[in-house]
């Protein structure tokens, strides 16, 4: 039996697939990279006239010293939450609204809605005076 010359095969590199992901990584670094920035000095607006608002959302209120209050009783945040978690049952659409005392920290009041956005609530805002 007479063996045939066998042909090697020959390794073709395509270069295609590997531009494609080049190309979407480099868009992902793209558009990710402006966020990543951080210790901007911001210079936040007032709220202007056009100011949402919403008078049947629920009022979580935070005072100056960085205590909680739901309508007009003192609570933890955890007791709120699971407060809200509870109306939410009969209202899957609810709307929360937070005063922030405006010497209260930061800290605190985006504890609160930091709580709130963990617990699933989708609706959640910040009141604020209308800009004069």
């Amino acid at each position: 039996m007479a063996r045939r010359n066998s042909t090697k095969n020959d390794a073709i590199l395509s270069l295609t697939p590997m531009i494609d992901v080049m190309t979407v990584l480099l868009a992902v670094f793209m558009v990710t990279a402006p966020l990543l920035t951080t210790g901007i000095e911001l210079d936040l607006p007032k709220a202007g006239a056009s100011a949402i608002t919403d008078d049947a959302a629920i009022q979580v209120s935070v005072d100056k010293q960085g205590r909680y209050f739901f309508t007009d009783t003192q609570m933890n945040a955890d007791d709120i939450v699971k407060k809200l978690i509870a109306m939410r049952g009969e209202n899957p659409n609810l709307a929360i609204m937070i005063n922030g005392d405006r010497g209260a920290s930061y800290g605190a009041v985006m504890g609160m809605m930091g709580a709130l956005k963990d617990a699933g609530f989708q609706r959640v805002g910040l009141r604020t005076k209308m800009g004069e």
